[in-house]
């Protein structure tokens, strides 16, 4: 099993600085650096493609800016916290990291119909709900979820909250928005070592919203 955001993204991030929860819901990958990819980049310039948040509509950090990656296709090493086993091999996703141990990502799915993008974002949200459980029951260490509300943007989002810690390892505060615009299907995941006391929920609320106006 992959470990969330901290542990095992921060040997990836600091490789990929230098050259320039797995869980049956998804990889538990901690907060912190750039996780590596082996997809090609693909081009969201055209109208019909999802655009993607940039590295400053991120929820800001005292000491370091943000970095992202291009947007490419299919899932990021290691796969995303909670969401991996959900999302579609379809999958387009862009990784963001800061020069410290905060990290996120965003992760955009267009479905063939309005119905079957419901239907996603239903399966997503589940996915998250579950995940803190799962991630307990499968490694012995300890998770909670908070859930933080809905937010009144396109077809709506859903926000979310799960602090993970373990005796082996550090402890993680992940934060997941789930939105939904038409036929495309967004979530964006903020994570970093800490508890709820470290959780940017103003802030990440405004990047969801953000992330969800800009899907279209």
């Amino acid at each position: 099993m992959s470990l969330p955001t901290s542990r095992a993204a921060r040997a990836a991030g600091l490789a990929a600085a230098v050259a320039g929860l797995t869980m049956a819901v998804g990889t538990i990958t901690p907060a912190t650096a750039a996780p590596a990819s082996t997809t090609a980049s693909v081009s969201t310039t055209t109208t019909t493609a999802p655009r993607f948040l940039s590295p400053t509509q991120m929820p800001p950090h005292p000491a370091s800016a943000w970095y992202a990656s291009s947007v490419a296709r299919g899932l990021p090493d290691p796969p995303p916290f909670c969401v991996a086993k959900t999302l579609p091999s379809s999958t387009l996703y862009r990784n963001y990291w800061t020069e410290f141990d905060t990290t996120g990502g965003q992760y955009t799915v267009t479905a063939s119909s309005e119905a079957k993008a419901k239907e996603l974002a239903a399966k997503l949200r589940l996915a998250v709900r579950v995940c803190a459980a799962n991630y307990a029951k499968e490694t012995g260490g300890t998770a909670t979820l908070r859930y933080y509300g809905t937010l009144d943007v396109e077809e709506g989002a859903n926000v979310y909250g799960i602090h993970t810690s373990h005796p082996s390892g550090p402890s993680d505060i992940n934060m997941f928005g789930v939105g939904r615009d038409g036929r495309d299907v967004t979530v964006v995941r903020w994570g970093q070592m800490g508890n709820f006391q470290h959780a940017q929920v103003a802030d990440f609320k405004k990047t969801t919203t953000i992330a969800v106006n800009k899907l279209r």
